[in-house]
């Protein structure tokens, strides 16, 4: 099963690909981060972040998405350009056909860390090890995205065990 991770946001927008091995350990395929210049108007990022994550999507054919959920922010203004940069996402991955699963970010730490309120530093910790890689990802968007990634995964495995 090859997973997209998308941490959602309008500057920077994380992503992560990650697949299952055969001896059921999970490897990263690709990950980044989609920039969006901050001079330039709303409509615009939002075109841009649609375009590169349409490549994205075509290059990689990933199974299916795991999409951080927006959490309530005090900043309401931040919390509505997420919510937009999440529409855009969420229109991409329906567009190509790719079922979307959504976590809350203490699933996502519960999920990686075993505790649900877990510090961003272990969570990167923790993707780093799960993940066998050298460092942990930067920027922190992109660390957030394998770890939504990591989520689904780990929730997958529970639901085939179910069924």
């Amino acid at each position: 099963m090859l997973v997209i991770g998308i941490d959602p946001g309008t500057a920077i927008t994380g992503y992560g690909i990650i697949v299952e091995q055969a001896d059921k350990t999970l490897k990263m395929v690709e990950c980044g981060a989609i920039r969006t210049p901050a001079k330039i108007s709303a409509e615009e990022r939002l075109n841009i972040l649609h375009e590169k994550l349409t490549i994205l999507l075509q290059t990689h054919h990933p199974d299916c998405a795991a999409v951080e959920k927006l959490y309530f922010s005090r900043n309401v203004r931040t919390a509505l350009h997420v919510g937009q940069a999440r529409g855009v996402i969420m229109l991409a991955l329906s567009q190509g056909s790719i079922p979307v699963f959504e976590y809350n970010p203490m699933d996502v730490k519960l999920a990686v860390t075993g505790y649900g309120m877990a510090e961003k530093m272990q969570v990167q910790q923790m993707v780093k090890m799960l993940l066998n890689l050298q460092e942990v990802p930067k920027p922190d968007d992109v660390a957030d995205a394998l770890a939504v990634a990591i989520c689904h995964a780990h929730s997958a495995k529970l639901t085939s065990l179910e069924n």
